[in-house]
Formats: C-alpha cells, structure tokens, sequence
C-alpha cells in the first residue's frame, strides 16, 4: 500500500524534502512509516527523537501500533513549546 508522509521540523531538515509517498506491506503501522524514514536518514539524526514524537494519520492522533491503510496521510509531530 502507499502512504502519503509529511514532514516537518528536524525531520523535515534530516531527509531535505517536505513529504514522501511510502510504500508499505498491508498492516503496517505509523512505527513502520517510522522505520522507513530512519532507513533513509543518512546522517543518523533522527532516532533520538523518536521519543518525544506523536503520531497523526488523517489529521487524527493515533498510536505508532495503529494500522495504516491505503491512501492515509501520516505526519509526525515534534514537540512544541511557547510562552
């Protein structure tokens, strides 16, 4: 199945592109999508950041177990701070 991949922030800067379309096994989850872009970050920067992560498919938090289907739009949010 594909997947469409936003991406954003550190992210966004370690794989040098806004989005990516994936292409998957049936039954894969947001933490494979995740694997997925660990693989292509050259730098190996991105797997620190897995911790403070959240995952939304569809504009929706979900969790990284969650099942993807054909089509959805998964992004992976860094965490945000103001004052």
């Amino acid at each position: 199945m594909t997947i469409h991949v936003r991406l954003f922030a550190a992210i966004r800067e370690a794989l040098g592109r806004e989005s990516m379309d994936l292409t998957l096994a049936d039954g894969a989850t947001a933490e494979d999508v995740w694997r997925e872009l660990l693989r292509l970050d050259e730098r190996g920067t991105l797997a620190a950041r897995r911790v403070n992560l959240a995952a939304a498919v569809n504009r929706k938090y979900t969790r990284f177990d969650a099942p993807l289907s054909e089509g959805d739009e998964v992004v992976f949010i860094p965490p945000v701070s103001g004052g």
